[in-house]
């Protein structure tokens, strides 16, 4: 690395971008692994955004026992969709994690 791209790496003159997540250190097949279960549930549902009308606790109920089956058998399938127990855990979650974000509360937790 040349000092000038030393200096404008540390001081941010050149792209600002300080504090900002390294996406590049998210493993992509867990990107692939949920788009698998959303083109699923897609046919499934009827559209892309159905999973925003469901209760945040259906979708806990879902992530534990999609879990629990991983644990059981690591290469294990769903036997409703045919896709892999891991693939509707990350599906779970990540729809979690967007429900954290925007705030949903579950009176049950």
């Amino acid at each position: 690395m040349s000092e000038m791209q030393a200096k404008y790496r540390v001081d941010q003159t050149a792209k600002a971008d300080a504090g900002k997540p390294k996406l590049t250190l998210v493993p992509r097949q867990i990107i692939y692994d949920i788009a698998k279960i959303r083109e699923y549930g897609n046919k499934k549902y009827g559209g892309p955004e159905n999973w925003r009308t469901v209760e945040k606790e259906r979708y806990q109920d879902a992530a534990f026992r999609h879990f629990l089956a991983y644990l059981d058998d690591p290469n294990g399938v769903d036997k409703e969709s045919g896709l892999r127990h891991l693939w509707h855990l990350a599906c779970n979650i990540a729809f979690l994690c967007e429900m954290e974000k925007r705030g949903v509360k579950n009176e049950s937790i």
